[in-house]
């Protein structure tokens, strides 16, 4: 008799459960990593009672792989544009319901408008954070290595002679081919934003003959190493690079970070928030978006991570060394030498694929 009382009782707690977590409000949300403030999905549950199930990504591939294949899951994920622009094609989102977001209207027409420059993406998302990729450095290793390093230019990576100088206290690149390999292009002076494979196809050499002085491809794990003095020189996004500026200093450990725009242009890149065509919470996706564009909640994610938003709203909030800082959000002039990410067709991206794969694995 005790053992089936047990039974019934495990198996009402079993259905009790169940009927729990179907009634449990979720929104299931992918976004790139140390990239907002917790602080915000805390306060989002607590107004709504909506729980943020958080996931993190670190690279556009990765995002794009789980997006093609489809059920991924997610209600809400944070593809960069020129990504975001070709997955619309392949109709991998569905179109924002703007009805539902009252806080549309805090967003910043400028950032809009060049976003559409990449198609109807304001149609499907709206904007998170933008940002430029460059160079950060540790300027005291730096400069002991070199008088005089040209850290305002491309050639402190692309030029072996002077990268092979900084070899030794660890060099990484972002693992995002479709920005160092503009970056490579524009360094040859040729047109960052093309799709010629012919002229992708330049940038294989470059990056070749620099390869035996990068220590690592990857997309996170340099802020903590620059931050902690154990690498010299990065090609990355500038908030990342800022947050390891910031977590140096925070440690007083003499660490001196510094972030540089190159002189012969960046990528300007937008990542964008964007609701997939499967998500299984559409409606708790559009409450989420709608609490990020408040001006409040994207003020605190920024002032966290240091990246710029689109949300013009939020400018009066944020803390003003970050506002006025020309390397988060640069001058006019500076804006002038920025470019964007072309949307590549298939064959151009196949060539991107394979001149990455041959230069990082070295086959």
């Amino acid at each position: 008799m005790k053992n089936k009382l047990n039974s019934l009782f495990i198996a009402g707690a079993l259905v009790f459960s169940a009927q729990t977590a179907i009634a449990e409000e979720v929104v299931n949300v992918l976004n790139w990593s140390d990239y907002i403030d917790e602080q915000v999905n805390e306060d989002f549950t607590a107004a709504t009672g909506i729980k943020v199930v958080y996931d993190v990504f670190d690279s556009n591939e990765v995002l794009e792989a789980k997006l093609l294949a489809g059920g991924s899951g997610y209600d809400v994920v944070v593809p960069s544009s020129s990504f975001l622009a070709r997955q619309i094609q392949a109709g991998v989102f569905q179109k924002l319901d703007k009805s539902k977001l009252s806080n549309i209207g805090n967003m910043w027409s400028d950032i809009e408008d060049q976003v559409a420059q990449f198609g109807p993406l304001n149609d499907y998302s709206v904007n998170y954070m933008w940002g430029t990729t460059g160079i950060g450095y540790n300027e005291g290793m730096i400069n002991e290595r070199m008088e005089n390093a040209p850290t305002s230019s491309l050639a402190m990576v692309f030029d072996p002679d002077v990268v092979s100088k900084f070899a030794d206290c660890g060099v990484h690149l972002l693992n995002a081919p479709t920005e160092i390999i503009p970056a490579a292009l524009a360094y040859l002076g040729e047109d960052p934003r093309s799709t010629d494979s012919d002229v992708i196809a330049k940038a294989e050499a470059v990056l070749t003959a620099v390869r035996p002085h990068i220590q690592k491809f990857h997309s996170s794990q340099y802020i903590d190493a620059l931050a902690n003095g154990d690498i010299c020189l990065v090609v990355g996004w500038s908030g990342d690079i800022f947050m390891a500026q910031y977590a140096a200093w925070d440690a007083e450990n003499g660490v001196e970070i510094v972030y540089s725009i190159p002189e012969e242009g960046a990528l300007m890149w937008f990542d964008q928030l964007a609701v997939p065509k499967d998500a299984p919470n559409a409606e708790n996706a559009h409450k989420y978006i709608n609490w990020i564009m408040d001006p409040e909640q994207i003020a605190t994610a920024t002032n966290y991570v240091w990246y710029a938003n689109g949300n013009l709203a939020s400018q009066p909030l944020l803390e003003e060394d970050l506002l006025n800082d020309p390397a988060v959000y640069p001058t006019p002039e500076v804006m002038a030498g920025l470019y964007i990410s072309p949307t590549y067709d298939a064959r151009s991206q196949r060539v991107i694929t394979r001149t990455w794969t041959k230069v990082t694995t070295g086959q």
